[in-house]
């Protein structure tokens, strides 16, 4: 589906090609304060807080004959508001508005587009006369910015919000054929070299009951039929094992940690495999931190689980200790394996699959508000210091591993526990599961915005 489109429109020198420039991310237009520098419609891609939208630059409207330079420009100007799905009016608020400014309102009022009064160059007091003239345009209050210092950028992404989102921006933004990138970690002699032949159905890794045979990270392509019958493709990356720092004496041993740690950088979905007869260990726990830090998905598999003494006291005590040991993601998928016997392991690669599709997720802008604003209503955000803080939108700006940015004032003064309220209420709603999910707090310093407490 084409990106939806905006157009910025307004009377020669408000600022036109500074905003276009700061929304597109690059210099494309040229700047200057001559007046008329922009004669032709400029395009590029913008992405406005996670929005993401076609702009197109526009010359001065001007009030001239069609035959004409400028009259031509203004048709140019005409035909860009027509093809859009909104358009930007810019006004100059130190210069406040002037007769060519309401003539354009009065040709804009005649569109049937939708259009956002944005008052530009309001930083400080001498923008206030013109913010308030600007009101009088018909187009009701005006976002007030500044294009050159990107200010107020978060009050037009909530104008724009409307009439530009996308609810498909939920798709997977890779391609789901993709190979599933699966490490295979743990502690030596957990069983992972014998788990990964067992799915491969030969002999590819050396094995044996001595610790740490395995020295490099080797990665497998393969094929694993999913219970639908369908060939799902995977690329196997098995490790060496990781020891306590204080045991890893040889340079080849260190080697190998590195190696591991460049194979967990590398992955998509970690499996963390323990050895049931031995449970779990501090240097597990390490591990499993290690992977959530870096932003992977996780999955705890237990081995050996055939030989394994007093199943179910092992399973919740294990579980209870991650759920302790793991505190920034409750409830990471533990699975029970036999490596030798092969039980367990379709189950465990079907997971690892739906694990990727969670950490893969992207949820639309308008559904992300639509939860934010009932999270908000549910359970206000406290004042501390009786300074009252007002989150106003949330985007998603990254997926693998899920992560938004929180707009607002005074937001960075959010405490944890706020912050932890409204990931957990992210991961429930959007069915994220146990995979990592970071919210960035934005609170720009707005020198026109003067509200107290």
């Amino acid at each position: 589906m084409p990106l939806p489109t905006v157009a910025i429109i307004g009377r020669p020198n408000v600022g036109k090609s500074t905003l276009f420039n700061r929304l597109v991310g690059k210099r494309l237009a040229l700047v200057d304060d001559q007046p008329g520098v922009t004669r032709d419609r400029r395009e590029g891609e913008a992405n406005l807080l996670g929005l993401e939208f076609r702009i197109f630059d526009t010359a001065g409207y001007e009030d001239e004959d069609a035959a004409t330079l400028p009259g031509r420009m203004r048709q140019q100007t005409e035909a860009a508001v027509q093809d859009a799905d909104v358009a930007l009016f810019l006004v100059d608020a130190r210069a406040g508005v002037t007769p060519l400014d309401e003539e354009i309102a009065r040709w804009l009022r005649s569109t049937d587009r939708p259009i956002v009064l944005v008052a530009n160059k309001a930083e400080g007091r001498a923008g206030e006369t013109g913010v308030i003239e600007a009101m009088a345009l018909g187009f009701g209050e005006p976002i007030q910015l500044s294009a050159e210092h990107g200010e107020g950028m978060a009050d037009l992404f909530g104008a724009l919000l409307p009439h530009v989102e996308r609810e498909d921006e939920e798709e997977d933004p890779d391609n789901p054929n993709a190979p599933l990138k699966l490490a295979i970690v743990g502690r030596p002699n957990a069983g992972k070299s014998t788990l990964v032949n067992r799915l491969l159905g030969e002999d590819r890794m050396i094995t044996g009951p001595e610790a740490g045979i395995t020295r490099d990270s080797i990665s497998v392509d393969w094929e694993w039929e999913d219970f639908d019958g369908n060939k799902r493709p995977v690329r196997l990356i098995d490790t060496a094992g990781m020891r306590k720092k204080a045991k890893v004496e040889e340079k080849l041993e260190k080697l190998s940690v590195m190696d591991t740690l460049r194979a967990i950088d590398f992955a998509e979905v970690v499996v963390l495999l323990l050895d049931a007869t031995r449970g779990l260990e501090v240097q597990d726990l390490k591990i499993a931190d290690r992977v959530l830090q870096e932003g992977r998905a996780l999955i705890i598999v237990l081995n050996k689980w055939d030989v394994a003494e007093n199943a179910s006291s092992l399973f919740n005590g294990v579980k209870g200790a991650l759920d302790e040991g793991l505190a920034q993601v409750k409830g990471v998928p533990l699975l029970t394996v036999s490596a030798v016997t092969g039980k367990g392991l379709d189950t465990m690669i079907d997971v690892a699959f739906k694990t990727r599709d969670a950490w893969s997720r992207r949820v639309s802008t308008g559904q992300l508000n639509r939860w934010f604003e009932r999270a908000i209503e549910a359970n206000p955000p406290p004042a501390p210091g009786g300074k009252r803080i007002k989150p106003r939108y949330v985007t998603q700006n990254k997926t693998r591993p899920p992560t938004f940015v929180l707009f607002g004032t005074r937001v960075d003064l959010l405490p944890t526990s706020y912050q932890r309220y409204l990931i957990n209420g992210l991961r429930k709603e959007f069915d994220f599961g146990a995979v990592p999910v970071r919210l960035n707090l934005r609170a720009p310093k707005n020198p026109f915005d003067r509200e107290k407490g």
